[in-house]
C-alpha cells in the first residue's frame, strides 16, 4: 500500500494490512473522517455533512428512543463510535445501540470500544445517502463477521429502511425489529415520511402514540 495514495482516496476499499490501517487512520488529514477495516480491507469515508443525511440520522436516533421510553426499555445509544477488535476488524457505524442488560455496560472515559473487553452493541444503524452499495455490501459483510444482532440501512433517497438480523456469521431481512420487540421496520419508514411533509414533533407525537 502506497501511504501517499491512502492519503487522497476515500470511499473506496483499500487493501492493506492492519498495521497499515492503523498508521494511515492516526495521519492528521483523517481526523474528521469515518473508517471500517474487515478481511485485509479498509475504507475510509468523508464525515457526511448534508441535510438530508443529518436529518434522518436525528429522526432515527429519537425514534428508538421514543421506542424504548414507551416500552420501558434500558437503551444506550452512541453517536459515530469506534468498535475495534484489534488486528481484525473495526467499525464506526453512523448510529449503535445497546439494548436491556447490556445497557450501559460500557463505562465512561472510554474512547475506542475495544470488543476483546465490551460486547458488541445490539443494534448498529447507517444512514446511507451516497453510500447505499457499500452499506449493503462490504459494510454488511463487516457487520455479518463482526456478529452484531441487527442492522438498519435507512437508504435516505427512497425513505427506506431496510433491517438485518445477523447470526452464526450470516444476515436475513427482516420486517420486525428482534432487538426493539414488535417494531415494525415499516413504521418507521412511515415516520421518516412524514418528516418530509411535517414538524419533527408532529411526527414524535404521532408515533409515541403508536408505541404506547
Amino acid at each position: 500500500m502506497n501511504q501517499t495514495q491512502t492519503q487522497l482516496t476515500t470511499d473506496t476499499w483499500i487493501t492493506a494490512t492492519w498495521e497499515e490501517y492503523i498508521q494511515t487512520i492516526d495521519n492528521p488529514s483523517y481526523e474528521k473522517t469515518k473508517s471500517y477495516y474487515n478481511e485485509g480491507k479498509f475504507r475510509i469515508e468523508m464525515s457526511p455533512l448534508g441535510n438530508d443525511h443529518a436529518t434522518d440520522h436525528m429522526i432515527i436516533t429519537t425514534i428508538v428512543n421514543l421506542f424504548a421510553m414507551a416500552k420501558k426499555l434500558k437503551v444506550d445509544g452512541k453517536d459515530n463510535c469506534t468498535y475495534r477488535k484489534t488486528g481484525f476488524r473495526e467499525a464506526q457505524p453512523d448510529l449503535s445501540f445497546y439494548i436491556g442488560e447490556n445497557a450501559n455496560v460500557v463505562p465512561w472515559k472510554t474512547s475506542i470500544i475495544d470488543l476483546d473487553i465490551y460486547p458488541l452493541p445490539n443494534l448498529v444503524v447507517e444512514i446511507a445517502n451516497t453510500s447505499l452499495p457499500d452499506d449493503l455490501g462490504e459494510k454488511r459483510l463487516l457487520y455479518e463477521a463482526m456478529n452484531v444482532a441487527e442492522y438498519w440501512i435507512v437508504d435516505v433517497q427512497k425513505v427506506e429502511v431496510i433491517a438485518f438480523a445477523i447470526a452464526n456469521g450470516g444476515s436475513q431481512r427482516i420486517n420486525q425489529s428482534q432487538v426493539l420487540p414488535n417494531l415494525a421496520i415499516s413504521l418507521l419508514e412511515e415516520a421518516l415520511q412524514r418528516t418530509r411533509q411535517e414538524n419533527q414533533i408532529q411526527v414524535y407525537t404521532w408515533l409515541f402514540s403508536q408505541f404506547q
